[in-house]
């Protein structure tokens, strides 16, 4: 499924965003504030949501907040440059990654694709699921769960785990969590693969120690102990 939510008050930004999504061969719908972006959302009909941070009556972190209480559907804020509290605590809210604006709808498009590429990714049906201690994850299905318990996790939170989980044991830089997690190389001063493991950490349980199973490892990454 290609079909992209454009969620924006800036009709004419939309529109060009949309004309080259549309020449890209994209379906897009779009919508000018929080509670319509809410709505269209929440049907199920689309794959992804391009979310601005910045509009009326309800804005992009809220519009995230209520989407998030409901649905996993990947979502891509649209931030101001420079603002990093926003792009921080839209990540924390469970947006999978962000553009700064002005971006150009190359940039967009380019953004869309990759984080696409990893929920869509066409499954190796032969493989069982992926156990690593309490930790169980099944990609074909993108499920997880500790303890037996499911995780709810976002697109990328999953992504990220499945990386760590693959090499449980050993340390994955953020260079690697972000060219196989988000599907881009990581930016100066990004501090995105920073938030959503501080997320997981919250969503995993702990080994029999009492540590967190999710541990940083100074100038090396992040690790997932095998336990």
């Amino acid at each position: 499924m290609n079909k992209v939510l454009l969620i924006d008050d800036d009709v004419e930004l939309v529109g060009m965003f949309r004309e080259y999504l549309e020449q890209e061969g994209f379906e897009v719908g779009t919508a000018h504030d929080g509670e319509a972006g809410t709505a269209s959302a929440l049907t199920g009909a689309y794959a992804i949501a391009v979310l601005d941070v910045m509009m009326p009556r309800m804005n992009g972190l809220e519009t995230l907040r209520r989407i998030r209480a409901v649905s996993q559907m990947p979502i891509l804020m649209l931030t101001a440059r420079g603002d990093d509290t926003d792009r921080i605590v839209g990540l924390e809210l469970g947006a999978d990654d962000y553009v700064t604006k002005p971006c150009t709808p190359r940039e967009l498009t380019a953004r869309i694709r990759a984080i696409l590429r990893r929920t869509q990714a066409v499954p190796d049906t032969g493989s069982g699921p992926l156990v690593v201690g309490q930790l169980t994850m099944w990609p074909e299905q993108r499920r997880a769960a500790w303890a037996g318990v499911p995780l709810e996790l976002t697109s990328t939170e999953f992504n990220l785990l499945e990386v760590l989980a693959r090499h449980a044991g050993k340390p994955v830089s953020k260079n690697v969590l972000s060219e196989q997690g988000l599907g881009r190389p990581m930016a100066r001063f990004d501090r995105n693969i920073d938030v959503h493991m501080s997320s997981l950490r919250h969503k995993l349980g702990s080994i029999s120690d009492g540590r967190s199973c999710l541990q940083t490892v100074y100038r090396l990454g992040y690790q997932l102990i095998r336990e």
